[in-house]
């Protein structure tokens, strides 16, 4: 392509990204940083019997991660990991400019019309605001 030195991939539960993210990463012979973006707990939980409501919200995180470095060994891939909580297209964009990634790649889901009526789409947002090209796996 365009002789990257470093992607970002941002994944949102796509193998499909993360696979293809890393074989760019291969041709271009690049660093890789991979993260997960969990948004922000907002909101009260009335859950009985759970003492440590912290550790149910991110229960999610230590098996995403699992799953991005068992796709990147399969893959034959070296990757840097990063999981983040918070907003999502903020997040991506503070992460590509604290590694000084040259490219993000995101993938795409598809909009429905509730989407379309009230623009909640991340990859727009990091697209408008990003640092460095995007490239965009549907």
């Amino acid at each position: 392509m365009k002789g990257y030195r470093k992607i970002l991939i941002a994944v949102n539960g796509s193998k499909e990204v993360l696979v293809k993210g890393l074989q760019l990463a291969s041709d271009e012979k690049c660093w890789v940083t991979v993260v997960k973006v969990l948004p922000p707990y907002e909101g009260d939980l009335n859950l009985t019997g759970i003492k440590n409501v912290e550790d149910v919200l991110n229960s999610e995180g230590p098996q995403v991660l699992s799953d991005i470095k068992n796709t990147a060994e399969a893959e034959g891939a070296l990757i840097k990991t990063r999981l983040e909580e918070g907003n999502i297209h903020k997040k991506i964009l503070e992460v590509a400019e604290e590694e000084r990634c040259d490219l993000i790649i995101m993938g795409a889901r598809k909009r429905n019309w509730i989407r379309k009526i009230f623009g909640d789409n991340v990859v727009e947002k990091v697209i408008s605001q990003a640092p460095c090209p995007v490239l965009v796996v549907g």
